[in-house]
């Protein structure tokens, strides 16, 4: 589903992903995790081409981009319509309603009818438990449901993977339980999704598998049990070690 092969991604003189190789089935749920710095943010942003890669090459399914050579706009643009992202911050629009957020995507970039769109829409807020305040603004929202609606908006593109940016650290603790929630049904619905988080508890009880990434590169990567209570490599153990105290 998902295949990274040799990615680099450069700013200036600092190198920021240094070959970075990952696989990951359809329907599994990947958990990155590791300190700030670390590249976590910029590998998710390589995966849609947000951030375009210095070298290496990204597939989604039959999909490729090689950076390698000159990638076409046309091809980022469509490779980017697989992939669907919920950002640390909900950066909904403002000026229009939780509906309206969730149905400007397939109306704007895929051309798709306002009706077709609009029940989907519906259905996909009823999804993350907001039906009843489709009709509100951003601002009528707690931090908690203006993310959900996040999820709705990104779901509304009908993606082949998920992508999350630590959606839950500009939340209060009370409202991070909703949230978790949404993306575990959608893990158990079989949605490939790949999370950015410190969420510890979720990525123990949700993910296929964790990976541990340090000054750009993947240290290590296992299923939650060994990852968590039997870490092979020293800064990972320091790393956990932190996070857990």
């Amino acid at each position: 589903m998902i295949s990274v092969k040799g990615l680099y991604k450069q700013f200036d003189d600092l190198q920021v992903l240094k070959d970075i190789n990952i696989d990951i089935e359809q329907g599994k749920v990947v958990v990155v995790i590791g300190p700030s710095g670390s590249g976590k943010t910029t590998l998710l942003r390589c995966l849609n081409v947000l951030e375009t890669p210095t070298s290496g090459a990204v597939a989604i399914g039959d999909q490729q981009l090689d950076f390698s050579q000159k990638v076409d706009r046309k091809a980022i643009a469509n490779f980017r319509r697989l992939t669907g992202m919920v950002f640390q911050n909900y950066n909904l629009f403002p000026h229009m309603t939780a509906l309206q957020n969730v149905m400007e995507g397939p109306i704007t970039v895929k051309k798709e009818a306002k009706s077709v769109v609009e029940e989907r829409a519906k259905e996909l807020l009823k999804k993350v438990g907001l039906h009843d305040k489709m009709d509100y603004y951003p601002f009528q929202l707690s931090g908690g449901q203006q993310q959900r609606v996040g999820i709705a908006r990104a779901l509304a593109m009908e993606p082949n993977v998920m992508l999350f940016d630590e959606p839950t650290s500009a939340l209060d603790p009370e409202l991070v339980g909703e949230v978790l929630q949404v993306m575990k049904d959608l893990a158990k619905e079989g949605m490939t999704m790949v999370v950015v988080t410190h969420e510890m508890k979720f990525a123990n009880e949700v993910a296929d598998e964790v990976i541990f990434m340090d000054n750009g590169v993947i240290m290590e990567r296992n299923v939650p049990d060994v990852m968590f209570q039997s870490p092979k490599e020293e800064r990972t153990k320091q790393f956990l070690r932190l996070i857990q105290e």
